[in-house]
């Protein structure tokens, strides 16, 4: 397995069309250390931005992720990767024509093609595309960093970057086949129908009629539609409201915050990153120091003690309860 220069990370590669777009659907999640736009599958050294772009070095452009797999495993990497492009175009990628636009996953190991193998069948089995999936698996080889500039493009050219993103279509597309009417009915059928309303249409439930305002057993909180690991019980407070409140989550890539003005005035709603989901609030009248108060709807969530952590995946999240 090749990996980055720290201990136990590894790298991932994706060619998904131009790299600016590339970037910040995994940027800043839990375990990601670095992602770098770049240059990789041709047959020249060191090549320039221009050059890929003449189509005559066989490059791609492409991310390279140094990631830690126990914190985000390579798998959810897959699942991320394919909801940004179109599996089905072999001449590019949306607006973007050419073979340097072209897909790829580019694997740094037998384990890694594994996964990507079985993750391009499974895809292929679930007919979200009526069309053959054309990515290529294909070994890694030398990674070329792009210049300067095409780093980070979504933080330090923004408005640019938000400009050609809308206009390339990337978001209409994950729209029509990742959110269709059988996910949504999928989603219906595996959550009770309050859990829907919270998650879903951003529904509040009442104070002191939830599950876990005053839950004072050990064990994390998780998103009840997908399952990442939000809150840990040794970080919930009573904040006199009748609704789960805690000072801090325990990775804060998991969450994303937007404006909420519904209620006549401006306040910070918290969302599932990659769920989707609505969760509740952040206000900033919480304990000392920081005064953090994440207020989530007790139906967002799905509790897993501290004693069934192993068996259900969270074996990590067993040194919450350390040192005691």
């Amino acid at each position: 397995m090749e990996q980055d220069k720290h201990q136990g990370w590894e790298l991932a590669t994706f060619a998904g069309g131009c790299f600016w777009c590339m970037v910040q659907p995994f940027d800043e999640l839990p375990g990601i250390h670095s992602i770098v736009s770049g240059y990789t599958g041709g047959h020249t050294e060191h090549p320039t931005y221009e050059e890929v772009g003449t189509e005559t070095t066989g490059h791609y452009e492409a991310v390279q992720i140094a990631f830690d797999p126990i914190v985000f495993p390579y798998e959810r990497l897959l699942d991320i990767y394919w909801q940004l492009i179109d599996p089905t175009d072999a001449g590019g990628q949306f607006m973007d024509r050419g073979n340097s636009y072209r897909t790829a996953i580019f694997v740094h190991s037998g384990e890694q093609r594994a996964k990507a193998e079985a993750s391009k069948r499974e895809l292929a089995a679930s007919g979200r595309f009526k069309g053959n999936i054309v990515t290529e698996i294909l070994p890694a080889g030398p990674f070329y960093p792009a210049e300067d500039e095409h780093q980070d493009y979504y933080k330090t050219h923004r408005y640019d970057y938000n400009l050609y993103h809308e206009g390339s279509g990337r978001g209409t597309f994950a729209e029509k086949y990742w959110r269709r009417k059988q996910d949504d009915a999928e989603l219906r059928k595996r959550l009770t129908r309050l859990q829907y309303e919270v998650t879903q249409h951003g529904a509040d439930e009442p104070p002191y009629e939830n599950a876990y305002w005053n839950n004072e057993r050990e064990g994390i909180y998780v998103d009840v539609v997908n399952g990442d690991p939000l809150f840990c019980s040794r970080d919930q407070f009573d904040a006199g409201t009748g609704l789960p409140a805690f000072t801090q989550p325990i990775h804060e890539g998991f969450l994303r915050r937007k404006a909420d003005l519904r209620s006549g005035k401006a306040r910070t709603a918290l969302y599932g990153r990659l769920s989707g989901s609505y969760l509740g609030h952040l206000f900033h009248d919480g304990p000392p120091p920081a005064r953090q108060h994440y207020q989530v709807n007790s139906a967002a969530l799905r509790f897993v003690p501290r004693e069934e952590l192993d068996r259900e995946g969270y074996g990590k999240y067993t040194e919450l309860f350390e040192g005691e």
